[in-house]
């Protein structure tokens, strides 16, 4: 029989079924499917909950951040990720930020958009001020969505409306700004959008199309700051050097996506960890990277008057505690217990000290030591075991593939049979 991907009612099978299927589609052997049926924190009756035709879970390694003092607190960081180095740089870059105080992160608070598109109509200016008018009864109708939200001090505060002028006409905008307290917020304020779509239509005789968040959260925003005792750090010419490294990257895109990544690499880990949406924070981050119309690095650095490191990053971080997989995923709920966090608030202020710590780690790595050397030698533990290492060969193939500066699998390979004949 051809193989075909139309399969009738896939998602109503059984897991079991479902494996037998995909097995047999895509030639796995009996020990992938067994990989597949194991189950950790998250076991197949909750992922099946979260996500449509579910065949098993993917685990990843959760280490935990050390050191971080933040706005006076201490704080131990789960991050997961996948990537050598990441969790032990954020660590070192903590401990070095601690003789200045640590980091001092604040807010703007867990407000976010919805964004409701308006056209066929005859005068856009003319349509926004007839919106503006209706202002109460758009905030009113919109908060009957959500009682439990007013409750919590939350809500829909006000709207901002925008003509825009497009191929098609002009095109009104409404951005209802909503107070989604502990929560992301996306289904609460795209429940009260899609609620407005046909009152926004009687009172302008217009067509809404499109009524969604948008994920440029820039009313929620988190700004960090750390000083860097310039003995702790290793001296002015490193300073000097940090310095030259963020203007490399404010004078050059090429340069600052990279800049940008190695913040991401922290802020990401702990977004994956406590259950948040990873797409939503890149998406968010990098256009606000680009807000001045050139991509542009998220972090700065400088001196103070003493020749001391000062690092500072503010970025959108729309993170919740409620809602999504952070109530679902039983990892998630330790990692959040392992933070002590009592509002998103909090956890966004963690994630940006923690994006500003990743940063002044991976600065401080190229502009002295390179940014290979500790990452090439966690990575190749990761290249001894591809290689057949078991036990205490791995440290040892490891050891040996970073002294000949030849981290690959064949040589891993050569130095595992050079062992075994020894």
């Amino acid at each position: 029989m051809e193989k075909t991907s139309r399969i009738s009612g896939f998602h109503k099978m059984e897991w079991a079924e479902r494996l037998k299927i995909v097995q047999s589609f895509s030639g796995l052997h009996n020990d992938d499917v067994k990989l597949l049926q194991k189950e950790g924190a998250l076991n197949f009756e909750t992922a099946n909950r979260m996500i449509e035709n579910v065949i098993g879970t993917l685990q990843l390694p959760i280490g935990i951040a050390m050191n971080f003092l933040i706005n006076g607190k201490e704080y131990l960081v789960p991050m997961a990720i996948e990537e050598p180095s990441v969790v032990a740089a954020a660590s070192n870059a903590a401990r070095l930020t601690r003789d200045k105080g640590g980091f001092f992160v604040t807010s703007t608070g867990p407000v976010m958009i919805a964004q409701i598109q308006l056209v066929n109509i005859a005068d856009g200016n003319a349509t926004r001020m007839v919106l503006f008018e209706r202002e109460e009864e758009i905030l009113s109708i919109a908060n009957s969505q959500d009682p439990m939200l007013i409750g919590l001090g939350g809500g829909a505060k006000r709207i901002e409306i925008r003509v825009l002028s497009t191929p098609m006409g002009d095109m009104v905008v409404i951005h209802l700004v909503v107070d989604t307290r502990d929560a992301m917020g996306a289904n609460a304020v795209n429940t009260m959008a899609e609620a407005l779509a046909p009152f926004i239509e009687e009172w302008t005789g217009g067509k809404v199309y499109l009524r969604i968040l948008s994920n440029l959260a820039d009313k929620r925003l988190v700004r960090a700051r750390t000083t860097v005792d310039k003995k702790s750090l290793g001296g002015e010419e490193i300073v000097e050097g940090i310095i030259n490294a963020y203007t490399f990257a404010a004078a050059d895109p090429y340069r600052a996506v990279t800049h940008n990544k190695g913040i991401m690499n922290g802020i990401i880990a702990v977004v994956i960890a406590t259950g948040n949406d990873t797409r939503a924070i890149e998406a968010g981050a990098h256009a606000y990277a680009a807000q001045s119309g050139r991509y542009s690095p998220l972090s700065t650095w400088g001196k103070d008057a003493e020749g001391n490191l000062v690092g500072t990053l503010e970025l959108p971080m729309a993170v919740g505690l409620v809602g999504g997989a952070t109530k679902i995923n039983p990892g998630s709920q330790i990692a959040v217990k392992i933070l002590g966090v009592q509002s998103a608030i909090e956890l966004g202020e963690i994630i940006g000290a923690v994006g500003l710590a990743q940063n002044l780690a991976a600065l401080r790595a190229l502009t002295t030591e390179g940014i290979q050397k500790g990452h090439m030698s966690l990575h190749a533990k990761n290249i001894a075991v591809m290689a057949g290492a078991t036990g205490n060969m791995i440290d040892e193939v490891a050891k040996r593939l970073v002294l000949d500066k030849k981290v690959r699998v064949d040589r891993a390979k050569e130095i595992l049979k050079e062992l075994s004949n020894e």
